[in-house]
């Protein structure tokens, strides 16, 4: 059975919808027979985009909007013009995300729009489009994308490790809310993708390594497990198994039990110890 949020003539907003995992979510949204409305900041890539999901679905059931949703006036008129459009939103997909790589020290201007971006980019798309999805009613689905790389944390990408954390954090926090508001049939999820080929990723690479997933796979592996009723939807890797994923976030939390210094699975002091743990010993 399909998701209750996930059926004809619903509508569908995928911010960072113009490309990779958000254009896939929309793709199957659209062959779901949703009204769907991609968000982008590139007006170029969202004209592309709506050509493709206009060969799936008619066209008087897609919509394109450019947004920056570091912006909360930019969201806000987003969601308005989706309301007026199709006359609200059943499914919000905060996609939008940028990793153009940071250092600790680097400009600030950097980590302020990557975390504008990936974090408050989130906050703004759930405080803003949340209450008029419970108005309606109906069943409802809050869906963040967040990252790995937001539980474990690996060294040498600061600023997008501090936004995809503050991503758990928030949506945790956003359902815990849900849940408790009164007649609320919206539900939030986060969206963990492991090593997935898009543009964001690419670096360069034209063709996909064998360890990545596509990014039809990963919306794939979502919608199942939203029909699961899934909150934490961590998706696993090609070469890297979910129990090796389970592991390193177990000795992540262990640093705090244990009093090891921070990231310690990458320190040299501790790799005999880590890999000891990760094969059971």
């Amino acid at each position: 059975m399909p998701h209750p949020a996930i059926i004809k003539d619903n509508v569908a907003v995928i911010t960072g919808g113009a490309s990779g995992i958000g254009l896939a979510a929309a793709i199957a949204f659209a062959r779901a027979s949703m009204k769907v409305c991609i968000a982008d900041v590139d007006q170029g890539r969202l004209a592309e985009a709506a050509t493709k999901l206009s060969s799936i679905t008619a066209a008087t059931n897609v919509m394109t909007f450019a947004v920056d949703v570091s912006q909360a006036g930019s969201v806000a008129e987003l969601e308005r013009a989706v309301r007026e459009r199709f006359g609200g939103t059943d499914v919000l997909m905060n996609n939008a995300g940028i990793q153009p790589g940071s250092t600790l020290f680097g400009k600030p201007d950097n980590w302020q729009r990557i975390i504008g971006v990936n974090m408050w980019g989130i906050i703004n798309g759930s405080r803003i489009f949340a209450p008029n999805m419970i108005a309606r009613g109906k069943a409802g689905l809050v869906i963040n994308t967040g990252s790995k790389q937001g539980i474990t944390t690996p060294p040498g990408d600061p600023a997008y490790n501090v936004s995809k954390a503050g991503v758990k954090a928030f949506t945790e926090a956003l359902q815990h809310e849900l849940r408790n508001t009164k007649d609320c049939r919206i539900s939030a999820h986060l969206l963990i993708p492991g090593f997935v080929f898009t543009g964001l990723t690419a670096k360069g690479r034209t063709e996909k390594p064998a360890g990545a997933w596509t990014p039809e796979q990963t919306v794939d592996f979502m919608i199942a497990r939203l029909q699961a009723g899934d909150f934490y939807i961590l998706c696993p890797d090609n070469d890297v198994p979910r129990a090796l994923d389970e592991k390193r976030m177990l000795w992540a939390a262990g640093d705090i039990i244990e009093n090891r210094p921070p990231l310690s699975r990458w320190h040299p002091d501790y790799a005999e110890a880590f890999a000891k743990f990760v094969r059971g010993d």
